[in-house]
């Protein structure tokens, strides 16, 4: 029986071995259309995110871990150049009539879900439960989208109810800036 809730250390190697199926260097180009994911994570940053409350939220049928959700502050993803960039460029974006910070906004992702079990809600299972554990710290959740990857745009604008802020570039990479309150309600 599934069970979406955060993850523990035990489930780290789940989350590394789904990341790694469904990573851009891994997959193969024809499977890029059914999405990907860019971040590549050390066992001690996984461990750090296991660690954060609400870091990591899975779906699990047992010891198999069927989807993940990451999410942290952005103190967290300073780590890796793209998301100083991201830092960077924030303020210059708005949601809700309200300016984009560090501040206000955590950043979320990757999502990964296994492709069997896509198409069965279990996206908006983990989104909506890692959503719901962060609204007492922040008001926004923030996370981007590379332009090329279609399928992740979809689900998070349509199951999810995400909105597109605006669009930035990195390494030569096109991105969508997303952003979503933290008291949404799931779509029906």
């Amino acid at each position: 029986m599934m069970e979406i809730r955060d993850a523990v250390q035990s489930d780290a190697a789940g989350i590394r071995a789904l990341l790694k199926a469904n990573h851009i260097s891994t997959i193969r180009p024809e499977d890029k259309p059914d999405g990907f994911v860019t971040t590549n994570l050390t066992e001690e940053q996984l461990t750090a995110l296991v660690e954060t409350p609400h870091g990591v939220t899975v779906a699990a049928d047992g010891d198999r871990i069927l989807a993940f959700a990451l999410a942290n502050d952005w103190s967290f993803w300073k780590q890796w150049p793209f998301f100083v960039h991201m830092i960077d460029i924030l303020p210059q974006y708005s949601f809700d009539g309200r300016q984009l910070t560090v501040q206000n906004s955590y950043q979320y992702g990757p999502v990964c879900v296994e492709k069997s079990v896509r198409g069965t809600g279990v996206f908006q299972k983990i989104f909506f439960h890692s959503l719901q554990a962060w609204q007492d710290r922040y008001p926004y959740m923030v996370t981007f989208i590379n332009q090329v990857n279609g399928r992740s745009f979809a689900v998070h604008t349509r199951k999810a109810g995400m909105q597109e802020c605006g669009t930035f570039d990195f390494n030569d990479n096109h991105y969508y800036l997303m952003a979503i309150s933290t008291k949404a309600e799931q779509p029906r």
